[in-house]
């Protein structure tokens, strides 16, 4: 006798599940970030985490002439210091970033230059 009872419990969760969820209006609805934005936060940030904060960390160091650890200083670094023709010069070329490293590979080049196009979100 316990069978129709499991058997309607079983259907009900999921009449339950896809019917308590709703929006009486448009206004609550929030705006979707496309995830293939490249933002500092989701890319940026973690290639100069890993290729320039052992020159460029909070206290500079091996000659480097500024910090890299923020956004904002970051940003600066793209907008006034040329940070992506700096990263963007041939394997060898004076100046080339990483410093006495090998060069960053170009998609990730390309993704730093989208970053810059599209506004340099955080």
């Amino acid at each position: 006798m316990k069978k129709p009872q499991y058997y309607l419990s079983i259907l009900a969760i999921p009449f339950v599940l896809l019917t308590s969820c709703s929006n009486d209006s448009e206004a609550d609805l929030i705006e979707s970030q496309n995830l293939n934005t490249v933002t500092y936060t989701n890319f940026a940030k973690s290639i100069i985490d890993n290729n320039c904060l052992s020159c460029h960390g909070a206290t500079p160091s091996n000659g480097a002439p500024m910090s890299l650890n923020s956004y904002s200083l970051v940003k600066d670094a793209v907008m006034n210091r040329g940070l992506l023709d700096r990263i963007s010069r041939v394997q060898g070329a004076s100046g080339m970033m990483p410093n006495g490293g090998t060069r960053l590979p170009q998609t990730i080049i390309n993704s730093m230059n989208e970053w810059q196009t599209d506004g340099l979100l955080e």
